[in-house]
């Protein structure tokens, strides 16, 4: 089974973008599990405090993030803890929409899915 870790911009984009994120990795992937390390989960918490539409889309995001399992990674900061998923081989593909990591991850060889339009994923292969 396809195994894809989301990344904290990812969870967000329901709010900030209208993406149905789980209906596109359906559509896009067909049968996966879905993995968020816990620094990502730090990071919407964060978000969420701050506030405003980021805060909102943030609150939303870690709702979101509770139909993913939860992994622990030795990393800290969550860009690179998705950057250390994906470059081990631990996940198949990483949602992000974040262009800095989504370049680290295409770089490592994995498969990055983004956004492409409005509200629809597209897959990247490296």
């Amino acid at each position: 089974m396809t195994r894809v870790a989301v990344d904290a911009n990812a969870l967000m984009m329901p709010v900030e973008a209208g993406v149905r994120l789980f209906d596109e990795l359906d559509r896009l992937v067909g049968t996966y599990d879905a993995v968020v390390p816990e620094p990502v989960l730090a990071e919407l918490d964060s978000l969420s405090e701050s506030g405003g539409e980021e805060g909102r889309a943030a609150s939303v995001g870690a709702d979101l993030a509770a139909r993913c399992d939860t992994v622990e990674t030795e990393e800290s900061y969550a860009d690179d803890a998705i950057h250390a998923l994906g470059e081990s081989g631990a996940v198949d593909a990483v949602v992000t929409n974040d262009a800095p990591l989504k370049e680290r991850l295409l770089d490592a060889g994995v498969p990055v899915i983004h956004l492409r339009g409005r509200n629809q994923l597209t897959r990247t292969q490296p």
